[in-house]
């Protein structure tokens, strides 16, 4: 039977695209954003049942909610007296880029959230994850939007009443969860702590600091490494890297989102770990094929996944 993914999203965005059109025209869409939403959206597409909780406030919190809605992403929301953030990108002129944010940056707004609007955020997490299976806890836009100890208090009081916690963090929100304790750390080769930025293909280096975050305390660690395969460390140590099938991307933005939902999605439904990483795995491959973040098909991700294999490294 399967469980309840539970994502925490304390920085959700409100997304207005201006792209251009083969006639010459223009055409404007509207799309909730940020982290946590494309984590959500991904484990809803593998067929979880996704509750996500996050803060909404003025006009931009009511469309965030009304899109994700109309998407069928359960909303458990706090409302706030500040406006969800807002970014505005025009995209005529930069058809055919990879990153998908490039582009002109017409405006964008940013949000934090008040000591009892953490407050109601965190109850609101914590009830649902206590209530399903896998919680995921997604970053903040920048460090002022709550405190970063909520990540901790979150990690150890899901843990300790049995729920399995993911994380995709990195910074000082990564540093409080590992204080918690996750059960699988999902990090970009890129984010790794440590003296400098490791290079994606220097693989004993990427292994000996992910074994420190597992010091920390990780569990299994996913390690994402751009264009090159990713690398799994599970809890009890063994390093795993994985073949997944490679194709032309269209852009690379998302695709780290969409391995953290998959993953959660397949862990809820009782997968081991490395089983719930192919797939994974398959989610960001696919994810790099389309332009919206999170949007694989689930039958694409399950054909992908039969293709993945993983090898010890040790």
């Amino acid at each position: 039977m399967s469980r309840t993914v539970t994502v925490f999203a304390p920085s959700p965005v409100l997304r207005v695209l201006v792209e251009p059109t083969a006639g010459g025209g223009v055409e404007v869409h509207l799309h909730p954003g940020g982290q946590g939403v494309w984590v959500a959206r991904m484990a809803a597409r593998l067929g979880a049942q996704v509750r996500l909780c996050l803060p909404a406030g003025g006009e931009s919190g009511t469309a965030v909610l009304a899109l994700l809605e109309a998407e069928g992403v359960e909303a458990r929301a706090v409302r706030t007296g500040g406006d969800t953030a807002v970014v505005v990108l025009d995209h005529r002129g930069h058809e055919g880029a990879q990153d998908a944010e490039e582009g002109g940056r017409v405006a964008a707004s940013t949000a934090t959230l008040t000591r009892h609007e953490v407050d109601d955020l965190y109850g609101t997490a914590i009830t649902s994850a206590l209530d399903g299976g896998v919680l995921v806890l997604t970053g903040p836009e920048h460090d002022a939007v709550l405190p970063a100890d909520v990540f901790r208090r979150l990690a150890a009081d899901a843990r300790g009443q049995g729920t399995t916690v993911v994380a995709d963090l990195s910074g000082t929100a990564l540093e409080q969860a590992l204080r918690g304790g996750v059960d699988l750390l999902k990090i970009a080769h890129d984010e790794l702590p440590g003296e400098g930025e490791a290079a994606a293909d220097d693989v004993p280096e990427l292994l000996r600091r992910a074994r420190r975050l597992q010091d920390a305390g990780a569990g299994a660690v996913l390690l994402t490494r751009a264009a090159e395969p990713p690398l799994l460390l599970t809890a009890s140590g063994e390093a795993h890297g994985l073949q997944v099938p490679s194709f032309t991307p269209v852009q690379f933005r998302g695709a780290g989102d969409a391995t953290s939902g998959a993953a959660a999605a397949r862990l809820a439904e009782g997968d081991d770990v490395l089983d719930a990483v192919r797939t994974a795995a398959a989610a960001g491959a696919v994810n790099v094929t389309r332009q919206g973040y999170g949007t694989g098909h689930a039958a694409a991700v399950a054909a992908v996944a039969r293709r993945v294999r993983a090898h010890r490294l040790d």
